[in-house]
This record gives C-alpha cells, sequence and structure tokens, in this order.
C-alpha cells in the first residue's frame, strides 16, 4: 500500500461555495500511481468547510449560501460568541453543519467523483482569508 499527503493553501475567497476540485487535484499529482484507493481532503479550519455537490451551474453554489445565511443568521442575540464579528459564530455553525472532509474513491489514477460533482470550499466568513488543506491518499 502506497499513502501520499500534501498540505494545499488555498487563496482567499470571498464568502461563499467555491469549486476547489483541480487544486486538489493539481496538488496531489501522486493519485495517477493509484489503481484503488481513498483520497481524504480535509480542512484545517472552524469557519469553513468543505462538501461535494454540482460541479456545473453556479447556482446551484448560489443558492447554498442563500439557504444557510437562511438557516443560520448572524446578529442572532442569543449568540455569546462574537469575538471577530457578527459572521463569527455563524461561521463556526455551518462548519458543523457541512464536516471538515471529504473523502472519494480513487480509480485508475483519479478522483471516482460522478459527472456532476465537484468539490466546494464552503467559506463561511465575510474575510476568511487564506485555508489550509491537508489531502491524504492511500491505495494500491
Amino acid at each position: 500500500m502506497k499513502i501520499f499527503q500534501q498540505s494545499l493553501d488555498l487563496k482567499p475567497r470571498r464568502r461563499g461555495f467555491h469549486i476547489i476540485t483541480y487544486d486538489v487535484i493539481d496538488a496531489m499529482p501522486q493519485l495517477s500511481e493509484l489503481k484503488t484507493g481513498i483520497c481524504q481532503v480535509f480542512i484545517q479550519h472552524t469557519s469553513a468547510s468543505l462538501s461535494i455537490n454540482e460541479n456545473a451551474d453556479p447556482t446551484v453554489r448560489q443558492d447554498f449560501e442563500m439557504y444557510f445565511n437562511k438557516a443560520v443568521p448572524e446578529n442572532d442575540p442569543d449568540y455569546r460568541h462574537d469575538d471577530e464579528g457578527s459572521d463569527d459564530m455563524p461561521a463556526h455553525l455551518k462548519a458543523a453543519m457541512l464536516g471538515c472532509s471529504v473523502t472519494i474513491p480513487v480509480r485508475n489514477g483519479r478522483l471516482a467523483l460522478g459527472t456532476w460533482q465537484g468539490i466546494y470550499l464552503c467559506e463561511h466568513r465575510n474575510h476568511g482569508g487564506q485555508r489550509r488543506l491537508v489531502i491524504t491518499a492511500w491505495g494500491e
């Protein structure tokens, strides 16, 4: 079995849902060495998250942002954690809802994503800054 691991620093992005599939693929050229395996992508932050969803129609990502803003509004007077502004606690809640990692099968040296699937960076802060991922792939 082979195991590969790589860190990836993503450039700062505005709040929203951003496709980062090719960033991940470019950061892990060793995927081509795996016939069968698994790739895990983990984000080392608590106010951004990862997801896999629609990669073609950008309105899906806009609708995700709209939904999460309705589901977890800013400026809720019951929030106690607001050290970094009104988007602070909502960002943590959204990240907890979506999760900090995605796991994708590797088949014949490629991520075995479906035709319309892409990896999303879900940026929940207005000014989240650079985000760091740890990508781990293993298999034969």
